[in-house]
């Protein structure tokens, strides 16, 4: 990875290249293949960096974790995204989304107990958010669940949950108070081996090694203990960590853009037409300038964010433009990946792979209208 380090410390260097090691040595090109095409979760990649230590980056140190810093972070995930998206997914679901919501905003018990389960690997966690009626409309969302007892009742159903089919636990959302609107939102944690819950595995066109799903809730009975903070606040606590969270998304992107240079290059470099290398052509050339430009301006983007985070600031915008412009770039790198390889970017393999890995980054986390709304509230337009 011979790129700029935005002043990284000798740690952080350290780090990246450590967990690329690790990564190199338990899933080597080939693995990743061999799991693509199997619609295979990366548990082995994921259990190691439980053994290195590299969950508990982000957690506080009273629960086993190393308090890393948003910069941190950063440098980790795009090491993650340069390697392969799906161990990306993996890290993101179980700690990002899931453990952290846990840190925040969960009972002391979950914290105590979950949280060291999660540090070490041996508790997997998603979160279900989207319903087949929407996903960025939390006013949509159809689940309820209603107070029974010591009890909620929750019935419902949940549509592009990613690895939900590995976890143990969701973090979900659902309607407490039906004509409240975002404010009628609360979110549970849910066993997924509870009677009534259901969990099918979706064909997705890209990312096939960390699923998405569907999550049928029929009538599951969740004990009251397990609200994630207070009924009815659901919606201020999917807010809290928006900003971690579209930041590290960029920093994946990124990291999958240098992976794309890289393959394409080595390709490209030892590819002869018309008596010479076809690098030696400009217009191929240009596309690999074009590809550097945008990678290096996603990184721009994604360290700033990570920088002005941790100076304690609350930079929404930066971190929605962040989060578009990575995503969206790497779309066009990983299409002019394709275009450098030809018709053998085209076939069956990991170029292809990265393409189609690629297409899901605007539309997760945040699609790319949402995040230019927000831009646009931001700047005072609307």
């Amino acid at each position: 990875m011979p790129y700029k380090t935005f002043g990284f410390s000798q740690e952080q260097v350290m780090m990246r290249d450590s967990v690329l090691g690790t990564l190199n040595r338990v899933l080597p090109e080939a693995k990743i293949l061999e799991l693509e095409a199997d619609s295979a979760y990366p548990a082995e990649a994921f259990q190691a960096l439980a053994e290195a230590g590299w969950l508990a980056l982000p957690f506080e140190e009273r629960y086993g974790g190393a308090a890393a810093s948003n910069k941190d972070l950063a440098v980790f995930i795009e090491a993650l995204g340069y390697h392969h998206a799906g161990i990306t997914s993996a890290f993101m679901t179980t700690v990002i989304y899931g453990g952290l919501h846990l840190q925040f905003h969960g009972a002391d018990w979950m914290k105590r107990e979950l949280l060291p389960k999660v540090i070490g690997g041996k508790l997997r966690m998603a979160v279900g958010y989207s319903e087949p009626s929407g996903g960025s409309d939390a006013a949509a969302i159809l689940t309820r669940a209603k107070r029974d007892g010591d009890d909620y009742v929750i019935s419902g159903q949940k549509v592009f949950i990613t690895n939900a089919h590995v976890a143990d636990y969701l973090v979900i959302t659902a309607k407490t108070d039906p004509g409240a609107g975002h404010k009628g939102l609360s979110l549970f944690l849910l066993d997924t081996k509870l009677p009534g819950v259901t969990i099918r595995n979706l064909n997705p066109m890209g990312r096939r090694t960390s699923l998405p799903n569907e999550v049928f809730l029929d009538e599951v009975r969740v004990p009251a203990s397990h609200l994630v903070g207070e009924e009815n606040r659901g919606w201020p606590l999917l807010m809290r960590g928006l900003n971690m969270e579209r930041m590290l998304l960029a920093a994946a992107s990124a990291g999958q853009m240098m992976k794309i240079i890289e393959i394409a290059k080595d390709w490209a470099t030892q590819r002869k037409a018309f008596g010479q290398t076809i690098t030696e052509f400009q217009a191929i050339s240009h596309k690999f300038a074009d590809m550097a430009m945008m990678t290096e301006t996603a990184r721009l983007h994604t360290y700033s964010v990570a920088d002005r985070l941790d100076a304690g600031e609350d930079p929404v915008l930066e971190t929605a433009i962040a989060k578009t412009v990575a995503t969206e770039y790497n779309m066009i790198v990983a299409d002019l990946g394709v275009q450098i390889m030809g018709g053998a970017g085209y076939m069956d393999g990991r170029m292809s792979q990265l393409y189609r890995d690629a297409r899901v980054g605007p539309i997760g986390g945040g699609s790319s209208e949402i995040m230019r709304t927000v831009i646009a509230k931001r700047m005072g337009v609307i």
